[in-house]
């Protein structure tokens, strides 16, 4: 287990280097650094999968310090595909706009084209719309970027304090039942995360959609 935890430790690392490259990578080039890194994250994924399965196997005095580590680097993982995915949006976005005002600019109009100021008027309306779900995104992204870093702050805390519960419940001799509510405690609490973030997910959804 500690080799492959290891290697996705680095594959994870090496994901984040590269996804600082995204805004000073060339525009032809970046179509090709994304696919790169999503195969990449992919593929963590999967060794996440496997390490859970051998965390699982793990004897029961280190059974629960394995989990807590596998997580992390899931956590991880979880919060560069979201930042990927929104990276991606941006730049559809971006393109979507520059397309719209070349296509504005190289429209030719006559004075007998009746249908010239309604048009402008459209395309002027659909660029302003536009704009204002891109900055509507832009904001409801930083704000969900803060609450996803407040629940990684929970989740850091949480562990040195679960850490430090299981450490004094080994110096004492505590039941097992009572180990067993210790760890269904921070199996909830997994949850609750995961919830908020999906919360977070589904509120940037209906946002786009009602700007749009």
């Amino acid at each position: 287990m500690e080799t492959l935890y290891h290697e996705t430790n680095k594959q994870i690392q090496d994901v984040q280097s590269r996804m600082g490259r995204l805004e000073t990578t060339d525009r032809e080039y970046i179509a090709l650094l994304e696919e790169e890194l999503q195969a990449k994250i992919n593929q963590i994924f999967r060794h996440l999968e496997r390490l859970e399965i051998l965390a699982s196997k793990e004897p029961p005095n280190r059974r629960q310090n394995a989990k807590l580590r596998v997580d992390q680097l899931k956590y991880d993982i979880q919060h560069l595909q979201s930042g990927l995915r929104n990276f991606q949006h941006r730049r559809y976005v971006r393109e979507v706009q520059e397309r719209e005002r070349d296509e504005l600019m190289a429209r030719t109009f006559t004075t007998n084209d009746a249908d010239t100021s309604i048009s402008i008027d459209e395309t002027l309306q659909f660029n302003t719309n536009l704009n204002d779900a891109h900055k509507g995104m832009d904001d409801l992204l930083s704000s969900g970027s803060s609450i996803l870093d407040g629940l990684r702050d929970q989740r850091s805390t949480l562990k040195g304090t679960h850490k430090k519960m299981l450490d004094v419940a080994n110096m004492l001799g505590l039941s097992n039942t009572v180990m067993r509510l210790i760890e269904k405690r921070a199996f909830q609490d997994k949850f609750i995360m995961i919830g908020g973030m999906l919360v977070t997910c589904i509120v940037m959804v209906l946002v786009i959609k009602y700007l749009s």
